[in-house]
């Protein structure tokens, strides 16, 4: 951005330069001795002077802190992933532990439905087996 303006003002100083007016009177005499005079009017603009030097470490600067908000975006960049990273880990990890304790709670209901199954299938057994003698008096 400051390239722009330095140049926009470099241009604007070469249009508003003011023109310079030098007017020049010349005498000649003639061969037969008569006497002619000249006036000659000469219009120059004056160039420019520019420090290249000046412009040339402006440009540096702006190089250096382009480079410098670059290198700052760059670790922003940086952070953010391992952030995003770490995140997404302790999101795993938990999920983990999460479908561990389902198995586990699942693991205890399956357990604690065969031992019911077979709590029932042993107490319609023994019915049956009363029912059975019951039936024979």
């Amino acid at each position: 951005m400051k390239k722009h303006i330095l140049m926009a003002g470099i241009i604007s100083l070469a249009f508003v330069a003011c023109k310079k007016s030098t007017t020049k009177t010349e005498t000649v005499e003639n061969p037969d001795g008569t006497v002619t005079t000249t006036s000659t009017t000469v219009t120059q603009t004056p160039g420019v002077e520019v420090d290249t030097a000046k412009i040339n470490q402006a440009k540096d600067d702006v190089k250096a802190k382009a480079n410098e908000a670059g290198n700052k975006i760059d670790a922003a960049a940086q952070k953010t992933k391992e952030d995003i990273n770490k995140a997404g880990k302790d999101i795993k990890d938990e999920a983990n532990k999460v479908g561990k304790d389902i198995k586990k709670g699942a693991q205890e209901v399956s357990k604690d439905v065969k031992d019911a199954a077979a709590t029932g299938a042993s107490k319609v057994e023994d019915a049956a087996k009363k029912l059975k003698e019951d039936l024979r008096k």
